[in-house]
């Protein structure tokens, strides 16, 4: 039997002052942007794709700023906090404060891809084709770091590797489980911060882990699903012919990202409402099935069209 993990980690890195430091989450967007460039730099080399090699560093760099983070914030504002920040609408640049949308990434990259493609005079799709088989390290790195935040954690468990999250504390539906004897929504905002509070009082941290309902180490089961797993399986398929119907690997990709999003979120505590009695996640996921199999439509349609014309 594993013992239930108290969370402690900390999400800075290294702090160089109050105001400056180096976050785990920054580290995860530069260390997926590099990995899904050299998986596309690897594939355009072997000859999959119309970017040349010597093209794959300015595409990613901008599929990262106009794809991943534009798209991902606005998402982030339309899907989850449109409310708060039709409120506060300068708000939506303090991306230091988090607040990215994997769907609204995705979104992002794919009109972004299919803009490039025409501006270039390329295939968007087929250069979608490539980029999909890296963007799942992008989303394993992301969940990995969600985890070492303490952030979108699962729901409760009984399971031998669960997590409690002291980070729980300043949720708004947070009851503690057992008393505590101090007024723990004084306390710091992250579990690093936290348990080195209540370590200086008295019982403080045998109160805080009574307090702390044991939970679905959700982040990591995203991350195994959505990051290495859909690698392996886009990277096989991808390696498999230089022949494929340009659209065909996108397609597969939204629906197979949507089908282990969806599995994910049941192991997940919702952060917004729901959508007609499941996450919003969920609920997102559907659309991208259904873009996917518009790809895949067009994909086959494609190889179609070019058999007949070579009979």
């Amino acid at each position: 039997m594993l013992a239930i993990y108290l969370h402690h980690l900390s999400p800075d890195i290294y702090r160089f002052s109050d105001r400056m430091a180096l976050h785990w989450y920054g580290l995860a967007y530069v260390l997926g942007f590099y990995c899904c460039f050299l998986v596309m730099r690897s594939l355009s080399r072997r000859g999959y794709g119309e970017l040349k090699p010597d093209q794959v560093g300015d595409f990613i760099t901008l599929v990262a700023l106009f794809g991943v983070i534009v798209g991902g914030r606005i998402g982030y504002v339309l899907f989850y906090k449109f409310d708060e920040y039709l409120r506060n609408p300068l708000d939506i640049f303090l991306i230091n404060k988090g607040g990215m949308a994997s769907h609204g990434g995705v979104l992002g990259v794919l009109l972004f891809t299919l803009w490039y493609g025409r501006r270039h005079k390329m295939s968007g799709l087929g250069l979608g084709d490539n980029l999909v088989v890296g963007v799942p390290l992008g989303l394993l790195f992301g969940r990995i770091a969600n985890f070492i935040n303490g952030e979108l954690w699962g729901h409760p468990t009984a399971v031998a590797w669960a997590v409690k999250f002291p980070t729980e504390i300043h949720h708004r539906d947070f009851v503690p489980h057992a008393p505590m004897t101090f007024n723990y929504q004084a306390l710091p905002g992250h579990s690093n911060e936290i348990i080195a509070a209540v370590k200086e009082l008295p019982d403080g941290l045998q109160q805080l882990e009574a307090a702390l309902p044991a939970r679905h180490p959700s982040q990591l089961y995203e991350a195994g699903l959505e990051g290495l797993l859909l690698f392996l399986v886009m990277f096989f398929i991808r390696t498999r012919s230089k022949n494929l119907p340009n659209g065909l690997l996108s397609g597969i990709f939204f629906i197979l990202y949507a089908i282990v999003r969806i599995i994910g979120e049941n192991f997940r505590v919702p952060d917004a409402g729901l959508i007609m009695g499941i996450s919003r996640g969920q609920f997102y996921s559907v659309f991208m099935i259904l873009v996917g199999f518009a790809f895949l439509t067009s994909a086959l349609n494609s190889w179609k069209q070019k058999v007949s014309a070579s009979d």
